[in-house]
């Protein structure tokens, strides 16, 4: 007897055929990676485990149906199978934390090499609009001996955080890292909750909101789907990245590094007051520059992503 439901698909194979074309014509992006995403997920497997297994019962078959009409309507991948990777993590997300994105990982990269050229005893790092705590968790796991402490102020997205903190703690602790998280706004914590770290930290890293209000993203599942307090950053999208200019000047000690992330077109080939060039026009309160060494670097498609600057 024939299931209507699934169109009377049983091997993986064929589900997976299927659920590809179905994704690619509703402009999915990624259609191959989604689908075998969500048939693993179904069949509690991962990816690359889906060979071993030959054919669905009708219970995973009906799941794998419900898992791509979600897909279909461009709700998340991440927010389907509640995780998403991060290097060497997996973190958990889902409805009001922003999905970290692989460019991210550049921000954590550099960041990461920053922190292990200190010394053991001077390993101080602040992650600001931490969101899920990827870059945090990535700096308190690879860099033995750190002292890392991540900053959000959105509530969901804190929530988000703290379990995720919670469950990478096996790992920060075999680093002999610390990871503590404060709940403020990344503009003012330096003044207040992180005031003992002032002039102490060797990195601040930060993938603050930067899309301009008037800047709708096209894809459904940003636009949609990601909380709004993680992507837009006022008029020019330059509200919160001064802000974090002036936190970052207080917290970092002198050659200390900033590594903030931006769009690829505020970066040195985009308009008139990019990134790079507000952290190289950034002043403290007696006129002298917060930084210098201002450096854009590209992103795995070589389109400007994050700048890299050295406190004066």
């Amino acid at each position: 007897m024939t299931d209507f439901t699934t169109g009377g698909r049983a091997t993986v194979r064929d589900v997976l055929v299927d659920a590809e074309r179905r994704l690619e014509r509703a402009g999915v992006p990624s259609p191959s990676v989604d689908a075998s995403e969500l048939v693993a997920f179904a069949l509690g497997t991962t990816r690359t485990r889906l060979f071993l297994h030959d054919r669905l019962d009708p219970d995973q078959r009906v799941r794998v149906e419900q898992l791509i009409t979600q897909r279909l309507n461009r709700v998340p991948l991440q927010h389907i199978t509640g995780t998403a990777p991060f290097r060497r993590l997996v973190v958990s997300v889902g409805p009001g934390v922003f999905i970290p994105r692989p460019e991210t990982e550049l921000v954590a990269e550099a960041a990461i090499r920053a922190l292990g050229e200190a010394p053991d005893d001077q390993r101080i790092a602040v992650d600001l609009c931490a969101g899920s705590g990827v870059i945090a968790l990535s700096l308190a796991t690879e860099v033995p001996g750190s002292s890392v402490t991540a900053v959000e102020l959105d509530d969901g997205a804190v929530g988000w955080m703290r379990a995720n903190v919670t469950a990478h703690q096996s790992l920060i602790e075999a680093a002999g890292s610390r990871l503590d998280v404060v709940h403020a706004d990344a503009v003012s914590v330096s003044q207040d909750e992180l005031s003992p770290l002032r002039g102490l930290c060797v990195v601040v890293a930060c993938n603050p909101p930067y899309i301009p209000l008037g800047m709708v993203p096209g894809e459904p599942e940003v636009r949609d789907h990601e909380p709004r307090i993680a992507l837009y950053g006022g008029e020019d999208g330059m509200d919160l990245v001064r802000g974090i200019l002036t936190t970052a000047g207080d917290l970092l000690r002198s050659g200390g590094r900033l590594v903030i992330e931006h769009a690829d077109v505020q970066g040195p080939a985009g308009s008139r007051g990019g990134v790079p060039g507000v952290v190289a026009d950034s002043r403290d309160v007696d006129g002298r520059p917060l930084f210098r060494d201002v450096v854009d670097r590209t992103d795995f498609n070589g389109r400007p992503r994050f700048t890299v600057a050295t406190r004066t």
